[in-house]
């Protein structure tokens, strides 16, 4: 398999006053296309701030990040939203949904954004393989969670990225629905053959992956 991202001696630190604070120090590591890989480790050992990296929503200290052997590390910020808002999709904990939209509205934006053609079409389309057609006109209030996060990975995959980072996309939810959400993300990955790079604090989750990475005190086990 192709190599679809590689991250070299990816450094990241913060000052706060006289203080240094390492958050991540010389991660390496690469991913190829169709891969799924779960990061795991204790709170605070770096995992969202290495997702931030990767989705270009944070820069590194010092090192290279390379998305389809473009080093987006040296792009400028409106170059990497471009990568970011064509190729990569983006799960949270949060769902970020926008409270005045319905679902296919929350979902037909990203496509709005890209110029996609028929977005509501695309939406409902997708909102329908999620197993929310009943709930295209509903607000996010009127939404369970469970529901509210399909509509938030509708959003993510709306432009068929071939990269997918979720951070502790289970982590607002009750077991059933986060079973739900693991078969939903795992079903979309095999079956569209995007990759898939996912923080998680649920062992059952995480080996769910074909790959798992320890993040300690900023390091990779």
């Amino acid at each position: 398999m192709p190599t679809l991202l590689k991250l070299k001696k990816i450094n990241l630190k913060y000052q706060t006053g006289k203080e240094v604070i390492k958050v991540l120090q010389n991660i390496n590591f690469e991913t190829k296309t169709k891969e799924t890989i779960s990061i795991v480790g204790e709170s605070g050992s770096g995992k969202t701030s290495l997702i931030m990296l990767i989705a270009g929503l944070e820069k590194v200290t010092s090192g290279k990040i390379f998305f389809q052997d473009q080093e987006i590390t040296k792009l400028n910020e409106d170059e990497v939203s471009e990568i970011r808002r064509k190729h990569i999709g983006i799960i949270f904990q949060s769902f970020y949904l926008i409270p005045n939209y319905t679902a296919v509205e929350n979902v037909a934006l990203t496509l709005e954004l890209n110029k996609f053609t028929n977005p509501n079409e695309r939406a409902k389309e997708l909102l329908d393989r999620f197993g929310l057609k009943h709930r295209l006109n509903n607000l996010p209030s009127q939404l369970s969670g469970g529901e509210q996060q399909r509509v938030a990975i509708a959003r993510a995959i709306a432009m068929k990225p071939e990269l997918i980072l979720a951070d502790e996309p289970t982590g607002n939810l009750d077991s059933d629905n986060s079973a739900m959400i693991a078969d939903i993300l795992f079903r979309y990955v095999k079956e569209e053959g995007s990759s898939l790079i996912m923080v998680t604090h649920d062992p059952k989750l995480a080996n769910r992956a074909k790959r798992k990475i320890k993040i300690k005190d900023g390091n990779i086990a």
